[in-house]
């Protein structure tokens, strides 16, 4: 489906990889407490901007009260768009942190109040990382965790444990829920995060780490064969709908000559980067 360029102070259209996780998102901060190691915000010419290991809000705001402002108002410009594909936080940074969590929370209450599903994608596991008010919009908040299997990467985020844990809890309290399985470091720990997963995640974004070069050809091939005979099965047995999809990293390493034609892996749960969690 087309959707509208936008490239406000707050909400803008990703390109790219960021573009394959959603059509629209807001950054408020740059720099993430986490600390993973593989983090690619590190690298690169904007390593030394973007891989802070303090939440820094972005300098195109003067304030919190203006970065919300600015959000609210490029929230109305388009709410019909937004109300269709939703907003996702965060690329920059992890929104709920307890640096970053007060924005999120407010920008929550904004997308809530007007109807516009919201995506968060986290490391965090706190206990009430999503306060039980939100209960009452689960149905256009979707919570997802990145689960690498991978915890001496990622030294202050909480453990992939804790994650599925946290997962699982808000699958159980009716939230949709997704897992970013990227990168992929260990195809084995990948495999086990959606084992332990399965029943209680809604979909699964998956790829892999950009630059990494000792992948193992057949490892990545069995692996893709693995997960998509388990989620058949979870399917088919516990009358599940859980989705995969296949990011551009991992067709591309598979199929290099044959790019994007294979994108389905011939399953009907195999979606692509159009697929929209809240429209199904």
């Amino acid at each position: 489906m087309e959707t509208i360029k936008i490239n406000g102070k707050a909400i803008y259209s990703p390109k790219g990889k960021a573009g394959e996780y959603a059509k629209y998102a807001c950054n408020f901060y740059v720099g993430c407490s986490n600390d993973c190691e593989y983090c690619y915000c590190k690298k690169g010419v904007l390593g030394h901007a973007m891989g802070k290991p303090t939440p820094t809000l972005k300098k195109c705001f003067k304030n919190e009260e203006d970065a919300m402002l600015q959000f609210e108002k490029e929230l109305h410009e388009n709410l019909t768009e937004f109300r269709i594909h939703g907003i996702f936080l965060t690329f920059s940074s992890d929104p709920l942190l307890p640096e970053t969590c007060g924005l999120t929370y407010a920008a929550m209450d904004a997308c809530t109040i007007e109807n516009v599903p919201i995506m968060l994608l986290t490391k965090r596991a706190d206990f009430d990382i999503i306060p039980t008010y939100y209960d009452h919009y689960r149905d256009i908040i979707a919570i997802g965790f990145t689960l690498t299997g991978m915890d001496n990467l990622e030294p202050n985020a909480s453990t992939n444990a804790e994650r599925i844990y946290r997962m699982k809890d808000l699958a159980k309290r009716g939230y949709k829920t997704f897992a970013s399985i990227e990168p992929v470091i260990d195809v084995f720990k990948s495999k086990r995060m959606i084992e332990e997963t399965l029943g209680y995640c809604d979909m699964y974004k998956i790829g892999l780490m950009s630059g990494k070069k000792d992948y193992i050809y057949d490892d990545v091939y069995k692996f893709t064969n693995n997960v998509n005979s388990m989620i058949l099965t979870q399917n088919i047995i516990h009358n599940d709908s859980a989705k995969v999809y296949w990011k551009q990293s991992v067709l591309h390493y598979l199929w290099p000559n044959n790019k994007g034609k294979l994108l389905r892996f011939g399953y009907d749960f195999c979606v692509d980067a159009d697929y929209n969690l809240f429209n199904h």
